[in-house]
């Protein structure tokens, strides 16, 4: 196989004023690490590319570039094409908008135990995935007071997101 199509969601990245990191830079560092055919979407740290590496290389060749360019640990969570197409696939929410529900990546699968201690949680809806946590907001995410300390170790992206970053990946598979 040789060269895999994978996606990185970068976590902390342009939110809230903190982290902040240029997707130019972004691409820079990803084809420094020997990434090729990079593509980011919106500024939040989403990127497609191929790799001749590893998916634990990438992160941490991904891991190790950032911390030297924006001087603080940044996590990242690797998956390849089939990784993603399941997790969207398996989605419990995507009846709802797609910017009503997100998809919260974690670093390891959790259990129903992971789920205690959430707090808030009034329409919301949490289903568990594999290596990750679905999220529906009926309400929108605004007004939501919903607290899933499980979540704090992931990424998160709402369906939008995510559906996006498979057409993308995808996209650079039909390049070949």
């Amino acid at each position: 196989m040789g060269h895999n199509i994978r996606i990185a969601f970068l976590r902390a990245v342009n939110v809230g004023g903190t982290g902040k990191l240029a997707m130019s830079d972004l691409v820079q560092l990803c084809q420094t690490a020997g990434l090729a055919k990079v593509k980011t979407y919106i500024a939040s740290g989403n990127v497609c590319y191929v790799s001749p590496h590893s998916a634990e290389q990438d992160r941490r060749l991904l891991e190790a570039g950032l911390l030297e360019l924006m001087g603080k640990s940044t996590s990242c969570f690797v998956l390849d094409l089939k990784q993603l197409t399941s997790m969207i696939e398996h989605c419990p929410f995507r009846d709802y908008p797609g910017n009503q529900h997100v998809t919260v990546i974690l670093p390891h699968r959790i259990n129903a135990e992971g789920l205690q201690g959430v707090k808030g949680q009034a329409k919301e809806l949490i289903a568990l995935g594999d290596s990750c946590l679905y999220i529906a907001y009926p309400d929108g995410m605004g007004k939501s007071k919903l607290l899933v300390p499980a979540a704090q170790v992931g990424t998160a992206r709402n369906f939008n997101t995510l559906k996006k970053m498979q057409e993308l990946a995808s996209s650079l598979e039909c390049a070949g």
